[in-house]
């Protein structure tokens, strides 16, 4: 797995996990749990991961979409 995007923001990991499931590329977010335990106040961001072989396409996806990478 490889990650595709980090963010404290729960819409956009919403609608880039949308976009995704839409393309037909599996993705898995991490560090929920932790953003559980801070909270909810945004400290610790989220990661957007994809498989290596997905990730190209991710990217197109992400940026046809003008979300923010930071790649």
């Amino acid at each position: 797995m490889k990650e595709l995007l980090r963010s404290n923001d729960p819409t956009i990991m919403a609608f880039a996990s949308a976009l995704l499931q839409g393309e037909d590329i599996d993705c898995f977010e991490m560090d929920v749990n932790m953003s559980i335990l801070e909270g909810g106040i945004g400290i610790f961001p989220r990661r957007m991961m994809v498989r290596e072989n997905d990730f190209d396409a991710a990217v197109t996806v992400m940026r046809d979409n003008d979300i923010a990478l930071g790649l």
